[in-house]
């Protein structure tokens, strides 16, 4: 059964303000882990102790391809130091991504990121969102990147609502990809027209039909990520956290 976790760009502002009592909140609002997006100037001894104290685990990274490329050792260092088991990109520049050339370029680059996250025990993945699902020589370009990466070095990270945004099916991507996607990011819309995230299962995805296909293929962490708030966001969180929680 996937685990549940929360990508802490959800709670940003917060996570500036405070980024340890952050991580007191997200344990009570019913996480096992946490996805970073930065580490707020934490030493990675703080931050193991304070994930600990609360019975939170490292759900992963999200690492810009700057850093990625330019500082590869201390973020698998700071990574491995907090038993962190992914690192992820969360996208790319327009020049990674402007023609199925770059897909192929970058999938062989990302490739090699891999490669060297492996040889310290860390998975590499990569997290998409909708400019991946534009068309190059008649493939999306999510298709070309993943096609010419080694299975071995790069997993998917799904995002459900970039996805969905382009008028595709989770669902039918799980299948496609399979056991290659560990991880899921779990966000709802409330329609194709606006586009606005809302609390998992409070939106028109069918979170039901996703988590049985996951299920089926193995899917590690189900990591809610919500950018767009109508309450408090600690309300919001623990709400995608409960329903999550009743789909086991």
């Amino acid at each position: 059964m996937a685990r549940i976790g929360l990508q802490l760009y959800s709670v940003k502002e917060r996570c500036a303000a405070d980024f340890f009592g952050t991580l007191d909140e997200v344990a009570r609002s019913g996480y096992e882990g946490v996805e970073f997006a930065g580490y707020f100037g934490k030493s990675s001894k703080e931050l193991k102790k304070r994930l600990a104290d609360n019975q939170l685990v490292a759900a992963g990274s999200h690492i810009s391809i700057e850093q990625l490329t330019g500082q590869l050792d201390e973020v698998i260092a700071y990574a491995s130091e907090i038993e962190s088991p992914y690192i992820i990109c969360p996208g790319l520049p327009e020049s990674y991504r402007d023609s199925a050339d770059a897909y192929k370029r970058t999938g062989e680059l990302l490739t090699k990121i891999g490669e060297k996250a492996a040889a310290a025990n860390i998975a590499f993945g990569y997290h998409n969102h909708d400019i991946e699902l534009t068309q190059f020589e008649g493939e999306y370009g999510l298709d070309l990147l993943f096609a010419a990466a080694d299975p071995r070095y790069l997993f998917m990270e799904l995002d459900t609502f970039w996805l969905e945004a382009t008028g595709q099916k989770s669902i039918d991507w799980i299948h496609r990809y399979k056991d290659r996607i560990k991880i899921l990011h779990m966000k709802d819309m409330n329609n194709l027209q606006e586009l606005r995230n809302v609390e998992v299962g409070s939106g028109i995805m069918d979170f039901h039909g996703i988590h049985a296909a996951a299920k089926q293929h193995g899917v590690d962490w189900y990591t809610v990520e919500q950018e767009q708030f109508d309450k408090d966001e600690f309300d919001s969180i623990k709400e995608s956290a409960q329903f999550l929680h009743s789909l086991r």
